[in-house]
């Protein structure tokens, strides 16, 4: 089978860069995906992330771990990767952030001319199908569907509310003229149509029906690529395991790796390109050295806050909690509405450590639920938690591989806490995120702490190290640039090779300070634009 462009992962990018190219009547797209189609009930329903989220057992989802880590005591991460169409942006909280203007300046201060705040902003626009309309900000008419929570619980608003009593002002769209603030958060949820209430995940976005059934595009789902074909210093297809057989896709043009921070990096290395020595302990040959693969690996690691809840109008996983979730299934069966088309995390903040900052370097994610190891350890009890982040850590990973076979999984090491100020920051933002927790609004429903400790700071560092962990936005492995780590270029062509581009969160050269599944269609929209030689707008 030959194609023009062979499309390896169906992620956030790899959906659309598959619908964008696949415009042109005239060029044929293979997308690749290891995991289903994304289009399951579970994927579907909001509320039901609950059940993939944790790994256990691993639905759509690769649950991933990183290798011990020591500023932990030892511990190894959890890293939830998606594994259907879609890819994480299928079990996600459907978050739709940003992050600030002035990261995407920065990154045009690294050397990635053409991808500051004014040139990354149309595309921005360009994929957003917003329910608060157009205006200099926000598009309406793209795929992905941009909704308000139709139900978020009062205790969203008394977070919002004890914010304000900590003198943090209330903000009505973290995509706005400000990030600073707190307030509820949109969401990647169709706002209109037969599918109102669920998941606007990539895949449901950008792989429509109509798009789907373009006699173009061909997509291959429960495939697994295990290397880029590469000849004479050119990618001319990949290799990969289908319906129980090897099989070989040939690439005309090129092949566009959208697998991810982790599986991008990985199908490089099994390829021959990237590091020498990484390359050499495993057996592979070289096909092009490039020191930055795998390199560079940024992430948000997040400490988390837990309290029972003396009211029942939040998630519990009790008897009545369960009626009410099972009367909330019901109501958004028929109109996609209420409880059941929940983000779960419905409410959040972006703050400052000190006023000296310029922008906010602190995010709060708060939760009408108690959220303990990722779902991992299940509470009964009616809780509510909320969660911090640094969200410009200085601490650099990286990704490796554990073996030269592609069924394997990649080494993941973040250096969590590597760096001591991203520890000093994370002991401010726990303390910022106490006073809220604690604020006056709050009180109806402030029950027992789940993990108290005595306040101190050693106690609250001796608490992080136990359990801080990813809240899931793992960028840079494979970053663009012009410096001798940079593995692509500006439109995300790897250096070096012919025919062989990345396109995912793996590319950009810093992460930014929010969530990361906008940025990443953002990085696709602008690439694939640029590759059929336009304009966004």
């Amino acid at each position: 089978m030959k194609f023009d462009y062979v499309i390896v992962g169906g992620g956030s990018a790899g959906c659309v860069m598959a619908s964008r190219l696949s415009e042109d009547a005239g060029t044929s797209v293979c997308l690749i995906e290891a995991g289903g189609k994304g289009r399951d009930i579970l994927i579907r329903a909001p509320a039901l992330v609950a059940a993939m989220i944790s790994g256990r057992p691993k639905i759509n989802n690769w649950a991933l771990q990183t290798v011990p880590q020591p500023e932990l005591y030892g511990r190894r991460g959890y890293q939830p990767r998606g594994k259907a169409l879609g890819g994480s942006s299928a079990i996600n909280a459907m978050l739709y952030v940003r992050g600030h203007r002035r990261d995407y300046d920065e990154w045009a201060d690294l050397g990635c001319e053409g991808w500051d705040w004014a040139s990354v902003l149309p595309y921005f626009k360009k994929s957003e199908g917003n329910v608060r309309g157009a205006d200099d900000l926000h598009g309406a008419d793209g795929p992905l569907q941009v909704a308000e929570q139709s139900a978020p619980r009062p205790i969203a608003q008394a977070f919002i509310d004890a914010a304000g009593e900590r003198q943090i002002r209330h903000n009505p769209d973290f995509n706005g003229p400000k990030l600073e603030g707190a307030g509820h958060f949109q969401v990647t949820q169709f706002h209109d149509g037969p599918a109102r209430g669920e998941r606007c995940s990539a895949a449901a976005a950008y792989l429509n029906r109509d798009v789907r059934h373009r006699p173009n595009l061909t997509i291959l789902t429960k495939a697994q690529v295990a290397r880029v074909v590469m000849q004479d210093g050119r990618a001319t297809g990949v290799e990969l395991r289908h319906i129980g057989q090897q099989k070989t896709i040939e690439a005309g043009k090129e092949v566009i790796l959208s697998a991810g921070a982790f599986g991008s990096p990985q199908l490089l290395m099994l390829s021959g390109i990237g590091p020498r020595d990484e390359l050499a302990a495993h057996g592979i040959d070289v096909e092009q050295e490039i020191a930055g693969v795998g390199q560079n690996l940024q992430d948000h690691l997040d400490y988390v806050i837990s309290y029972h809840s003396k009211r029942d109008d939040v998630v519990g996983l009790n008897p009545k909690g369960l009626v009410q979730l099972a009367k909330a299934a019901w109501r958004w069966r028929k109109d996609g509405t209420g409880h059941f088309a929940t983000p779960y995390g419905e409410a959040g903040a972006f703050l400052r450590s000190d006023p000296s900052q310029d922008r906010p370097d602190l995010q709060l994610h708060f939760v009408v639920g108690i959220v303990d190891d990722h779902m991992r350890k299940i509470h009964l009890q009616h809780g509510f938690s909320c969660h911090v982040c640094v969200l410009r850590p200085h601490a650099r990973g990286s990704v490796g591989l554990q073996s030269a076979k592609p069924g394997h999984a990649p080494r993941v090491d973040p250096q969590y806490l590597s760096d001591k100020r991203d520890l000093d920051l994370l002991m401010k933002g726990a303390r910022q995120m106490e006073q809220i927790l604690t604020a006056a609004p709050l009180d109806p429903w402030r029950g027992k702490q789940l993990y108290p400790h005595d306040g101190s700071d050693s106690a609250l560092e001796a608490d992080i190290r136990k359990r801080a962990d990813s809240i899931y936005h793992p960028v840079g492995t494979c970053k663009m640039g012009v410096d001798e780590m940079a593995v692509v270029d500006l439109q995300g062509r790897v250096h070096g090779v012919d025919g062989l581009r990345v396109v995912d969160a793996s590319v950009m050269p810093r992460l930014v300070g929010g969530n990361t599944n906008a940025p990443t269609i953002m990085i696709a929209e602008k690439i694939a634009t640029q590759m059929r030689g336009g304009q966004a707008g």
